[in-house]
């Protein structure tokens, strides 16, 4: 039996339509793990990620190869101020991944207008951050655009990267008519292979197919995540040609090693994602990124910005863009800080025990049939 502990938080900002992130952690021989499953997931696809907790508690993870994982900052769906203000605070990330297609109370998705000016709010503040390595007479100083203007410090710098995530929230006509709009408020200039503009489009449509359709009708690169993360076959984004980029998610997939051996067999760049853990649960996500052989672009791992408490002393937050390769363990004054109301904690040790009979169930008919 394992030591259990449950942790709750409220959230700096609405993020996934959540106030708070709560979860429990899980020790071990190897160390501690993390069960945090979202509650609108079911038993049976919440069994994986207790599958992805043991196996840190119990097995640990491969050998890194590579000391820090650069990351990209999270901006969620909030004002252009708040966007701005995010990404100047992010720990010198220069890349930002902006939440866009949100529902509106009623249903409907946020005008294009929002997300237009949350993506240029971005852009603005890496012209900001990125002011000061181009002053005048600098190497580096903003060549004239044709007005006569200095160009866009993030326009004209591959070092700053815009990308969006819609979470699967745009129809394909949606996906179509906004993109190119989006693409210039990051810098874009509407041509195939340009270094500006956005970096990609995560998950602009829900279905594998309106991926590869939107994918073959314009030209920033689509990555894929839902469509591999919550997939009975994540292979069809690869045989359908609908992704230039999959994002891989230690806990939904079942663990790091399950992670690698997808990435083996997906064939695409990886970007490695959180599931908005505590800083016991990002560890696993930095232990996959820095496990990886290639890793050619920022990981969305520096979600721990987002909470308000973490479970341990120093928190896995991103210092000059990057995180380093380490693994926190629970710090009592942190967990103090971060305790959970006395019914959520009961939800999580009766979720717990349901997940465990699901996962050993499954894994007893597999050894059975194997």
């Amino acid at each position: 039996m394992h030591d259990t502990i449950v942790w709750s938080t409220p959230l700096r900002t609405r993020f996934r339509g959540l106030d708070t992130r709560d979860g429990m952690l899980i020790r071990g021989d190897a160390g501690w793990g993390e069960l945090s499953p979202f509650w609108d997931y079911d038993d049976a696809e919440s069994a994986t990620w207790l599958r992805a907790a043991r196996e840190a508690a119990d097995t640990g993870w491969p050998a890194p190869v590579r000391d820090t994982v650069p990351v990209n900052v999270t901006v969620p769906a909030v004002e252009p101020e708040q966007a701005r203000a995010i990404v100047l605070a992010s720990g010198g990330c220069r890349t930002a991944k902006i939440k866009v297609a949100q529902r509106l109370p009623g249903g409907d998705v946020e005008p294009l207008s929002t997300e237009q000016a949350r993506v240029e709010a971005v852009r603005s503040a890496f012209d900001e951050l990125l002011a000061d390595d181009d002053g005048p007479g600098s190497p580096s100083e903003p060549p004239a655009d044709r007005t006569g203007e200095p160009a866009s410090a993030t326009a004209r710098r591959p070092g700053a990267r815009i990308r969006i995530d819609a979470n699967g929230g745009w129809s394909l006509d949606e996906a179509l008519r906004r993109l190119p709009v989006l693409d210039r408020a990051a810098g874009g200039d509407g041509r195939s292979g340009s270094t500006h503009g956005l970096e990609y489009v995560e998950q602009p449509c829900a279905s594998v197919e309106d991926l590869a359709a939107v994918r073959r009708a314009q030209h920033v690169p689509v990555a894929a995540d839902e469509s591999i993360r919550r997939a009975e076959d994540p292979l069809r984004v690869v045989r359908l040609e609908a992704a230039d980029v999959v994002v891989l998610k230690v806990a939904p997939l079942g663990g790091v090693r399950a992670c690698l051996d997808l990435a083996e067999q997906v064939g695409l760049p990886v970007v490695v994602s959180s599931a908005l853990e505590s800083s016991v649960g990002l560890a696993a996500g930095v232990a996959l990124a820095a496990a990886l052989p290639d890793l050619p672009h920022a990981c969305g791992l520096a979600t721990a910005q987002l909470l308000v408490h973490d479970v341990v002393a120093a928190p896995l937050l991103p210092v000059d863009g990057a995180i380093p390769v380490r693994r926190p363990s629970p710090d009592p004054a942190a967990l103090a800080r971060a305790t959970a109301p006395r019914d959520v904690a009961d939800r999580w040790r009766a979720r717990y025990h349901r997940l465990a009979q699901v996962l050993d169930t499954a894994d007893a008919v597999g050894s059975a049939a194997g």
